[in-house]
């Protein structure tokens, strides 16, 4: 449809007036560490070993003669372990990737790329399928297919799951395997519990972005090498996952503190639809007292017909939308906070009593578990549950190959932005999403190693004072991410937290006051600090509500912001942004 004038003038005054805010940021371009003491060389680096890491790394060893992962704790720690419901495919023959898009496309609230959703959507089946051969062992139907079921946002079944509840450590379980029996090739090296740090960059000579050529990493304690150190590759690969413990609570595991996001950042890589956060509806309520990792009850406990309660025993899902309690995910979250605004409760119940005991156990044996260790059966009980951080929508940007802004530099699963997700992940998009683009990237670095498209080069130390954040401050920030851009979002909250993050002091390694020394607890402090204080500022820019971004004060959505909001910083560390029409 032929946008009219004053939809085309709305749009370009939103264009206009996006890069305004932001200018009075600035954000350091590095960390505050110790110069690397040790140096590994390989064709490509790996960093992260959830679904996307392992799977790049696997694709790119059957055509790279050296890889190094590089991964924050062990092999299998990633936030792929974490995951509950399944990998959503077009495996039924009834089903198809076309109605896949489709129910993509709505729950991404229009700003999804549908040439991104539509690689997924159909080389999708053919990954998953992959998988299996590999040795992930898939819940199976009575004629021995491949086991379907639904979750919120699909129209079909088409979730493939295993161990009932259990499909992430299934498929991490079996990807480590593969990862492992390749393991005492030469040509494959694996560093676990290292940190990186910084991304290591060379100057374009003739001006243009600088190029990646590897990263600077601290390792952990238990790791293979000491201390930090530098791992040089023709091409890096960003696994890093989400930013979960940017917020007070979430469902996200402790080495989700946005480190793959700030790094890519403070190198000058473009980022995009930060905004998006994904409050999952349905977790454990423990009490208002609690933070950290919190326990998921899957959104596939609804999809076998678990239904909402207030606390008055009131169902009010709906009302609310035609799918009621298979609302997607941003839909439901946002009538769950609206109920116990209006009942004044902090939680709501999830109620699958009806279900037969039996089938419960069997299909939902890991969250059946975590429930019982708190005393609330299942079967029997009405489950306590209230939003929290579950999965961030935005990341570095690339295309459908995995290239980033940066020469040299790749990013795949949550820590991308593949234009996938747009405003809301539909429910078990991200296995998929990792799956099929990292596949995509790796094919892509092998193709251009052997082209001689991606040349070894020599990092250059980046200009500007070093970051450092005290450790002491990483509640108050968890306490303001979750206080301003939270699950509902207000201009009032966002300013309070902007101006509250603005004043906490990044110079921890300079300051005579200040006890801090660069070690894991500051630099993951300060990546925290870092997201924070971007995801606050693009939230304060869109004057709209859509998705995972809800505005009290815009709470409908804008066609004018129908548009996504890039972010970058410059060689002085302004942050700045941009428009960027769908």
């Amino acid at each position: 449809m032929t946008p009219t004038a004053g939809e085309v003038a709305g749009e370009a005054a939103t264009l206009a007036r996006v890069p305004e805010v932001a200018d009075r940021v600035r954000l350091a371009r590095r960390l505050a560490a110790p110069a690397p003491g040790w140096t590994a060389e390989a064709d490509v680096v790996v960093v992260g070993s959830g679904i996307a890491g392992l799977t790049a790394a696997l694709r790119l060893r059957q055509s790279v003669d050296r890889v190094l992962l590089v991964t924050k704790s062990a092999l299998e720690s990633g936030s792929t372990l974490w995951a509950q419901g399944g990998i959503a495919a077009a495996l039924d023959p009834e089903d198809s990737p076309e109605a896949h898009l489709q129910d993509t496309l709505v729950a991404g609230g229009g700003l999804c790329d549908e040439e991104a959703v539509r690689v997924l959507v159909t080389e999708g089946p053919a990954r998953v399928r992959e998988l299996a051969a590999l040795g992930a062992r898939f819940d199976l139907d009575e004629r021995g297919e491949i086991a379907l079921t639904r979750e919120g946002g699909h129209h079909a079944d088409r979730i493939v799951h295993a161990g009932g509840d259990a499909t992430g450590a299934e498929i991490s379980r079996a990807l480590a395997s593969a990862l492992e029996a390749v393991a005492a090739d030469p040509g494959v090296e694996v560093i676990e519990h290292a940190l990186v740090l910084d991304l290591l960059t060379a100057p374009d000579p003739d001006g243009g972005p600088d190029a990646v050529c590897g990263v600077s990493l601290h390792v952990i304690g238990q790791g293979t090498r000491d201390g930090v150190g530098a791992a040089l590759g023709r091409a890096v690969v960003l696994a890093t996952g989400g930013i979960g413990q940017v917020f007070r609570s979430s469902t996200n595991p402790p080495q989700a503190t946005g480190d793959g996001l700030a790094a890519a950042l403070r190198a000058g890589a473009v980022v995009s639809d930060i905004e998006f956060v994904q409050f999952h509806p349905t977790v454990l309520w423990l009490g208002s007292g609690v933070r950290g990792q919190l326990i998921l009850v899957s959104e596939a406990v609804r999809g076998e017909g678990a239904l909402l309660l207030d606390v008055n025993g009131e169902r009010f899902m709906p009302a609310v939308h035609p799918m009621a309690e298979l609302a997607p995910r941003d839909v439901v979250a946002h009538a769950i906070v609206h109920r116990m605004a209006e009942t004044g409760a902090d939680h709501v119940f999830l109620d699958i009593r009806h279900r037969d005991a039996d089938f419960l156990s069997a299909r939902f044996p890991t969250i059946a578990a975590r429930l019982l260790e708190h005393g609330i059966d299942l079967t029997t009980d009405l489950v306590p549950v209230a939003p929290a951080q579950h999965y961030h929508s935005g990341g570095v940007v690339t295309d459908t190959l995995g290239r980033t802004s940066l020469p040299g530099l790749y990013a795949v699963g949550e820590a991308a932005c593949t234009g996938v997700h747009g405003a809301n992940r539909l429910a078990s998009n991200s296995l998929l999403e990792g799956l099929v683009f990292a596949v995509r990237a790796a094919e892509d670095i092998a193709a251009r190693l052997e082209a001689g498209d991606l040349p070894r080069r020599t990092p250059v130390p980046r200009r500007g004072d070093p970051a450092l954040v005290p450790a002491p401050a990483r509640y108050r920030i968890q306490q303001l991410a979750s206080d301003g851009p939270g699950v509902i979002r207000s201009a009032a909250r966002l300013a309070a937290s902007a101006r509250r993050l603005a004043a906490i002091p990044t110079d921890a390694d300079r300051s005579a006051t200040v006890l801090a020394s660069p070690q894991v607890a500051e630099w993951e402090t300060t990546n925290i600090h870092q997201v924070a204080t971007l995801l606050t500022a693009i939230a304060t820019v869109r004057e709209e509500s859509r998705g995972g971004h809800f505005r009290e004060d815009f709470p409908a959505a804008d066609d004018a912001w129908r548009l996504h909001v890039d972010a970058y910083l410059d060689a002085d560390g302004a942050l700045h942004l941009r428009g960027r029409p769908v």
